[in-house]
């Protein structure tokens, strides 16, 4: 979760059908050094590059692209449609609008592929119930309390020394980069979090060579951690899709 192309392309499709940011800046902040097509655009046979998507989306009607990141037992904001849910699952993202949804696949560290899934008579989902940027930065501080404390008592030093120091230094302020320029920074903030806190989750679920964890030692330090992924999950999609008040 540290870098999540559904919600870059999220938040910057949505910057610029609000006229938030120009279509060449949305397109650089995109595109950067990786190549980026899309496959099954309505209207398109073919793939299309990232940019020629990005137009077409206004001429489709759409407003605004929220980030949605399904989890096994929780596909809230995806419609339901099957292709397209199995896509999100095995992928872990997604950007959904009214019209299309979009599903990016890396496929190598220059290039993403997108699929593309025409949304057209599929029932309208309701309005998402979206977490204010407070209420997801409290669920954070209350599960990396959690966390911590049962990550002493399974003395998860001793697995991965790395995630001790980490957590100790969630205290400093750290801002998001790459959003467009009037994002509000609680949500960079709560972003930038969130980042650092996969990183945490990302060393803490990894058995470190030549440590000797027993299969109850592992399964309770999943469970510890599990509240703790749920948040960043929770603070990842509503730090992307805070958009200003009008």
């Amino acid at each position: 979760m540290h870098d999540i192309a559904a919600g870059r392309v999220a938040v910057w499709a949505t910057a610029w059908l609000t006229g938030r940011a120009s279509y060449d800046a949305a397109l650089d902040a995109l595109l950067g050094d990786t190549a980026h097509r899309v496959v099954g655009l309505p209207g398109t046979d073919e793939a299309v590059p990232l940019g020629w998507a990005l137009s077409a989306l206004r001429g489709l009607g759409e407003q605004r692209l929220r980030l949605v990141l399904p989890v096994p037992g929780d596909t809230r904001g995806l419609p339901p449609l099957p292709p397209l849910v199995a896509t999100a699952l095995e992928s872990g993202q997604a950007a959904v609008g009214g019209r299309v949804a979009l599903v990016p696949e890396e496929l190598g560290p220059e290039a993403v592929s997108w699929t593309a899934f025409d949304l057209t008579g599929t029932p309208p989902l309701p309005p998402p119930v979206e977490g204010s940027l407070r209420a997801v930065s409290g669920e954070l501080d209350l599960a990396v309390g959690d966390a911590a404390r049962t990550l002493v008592s399974l003395d998860l030093a001793r697995w991965n020394p790395e995630v001790p120091t980490l957590l100790a230094g969630l205290a400093r302020t750290t801002l998001a980069p790459g959003l467009p320029a009037d994002h509000e920074p609680l949500a960079l903030s709560v972003l930038g979090r969130a980042q650092r806190l996969s990183r945490v989750l990302d060393l803490a679920m990894a058995d470190a060579p030549g440590a000797a964890v027993t299969h109850a030692q592992a399964a309770a330090r999943d469970d510890a951690l599990r509240p703790l992924a749920d948040a960043v999950r929770h603070a990842t999609v509503a730090a992307y899709n805070w958009v200003p008040r009008r």
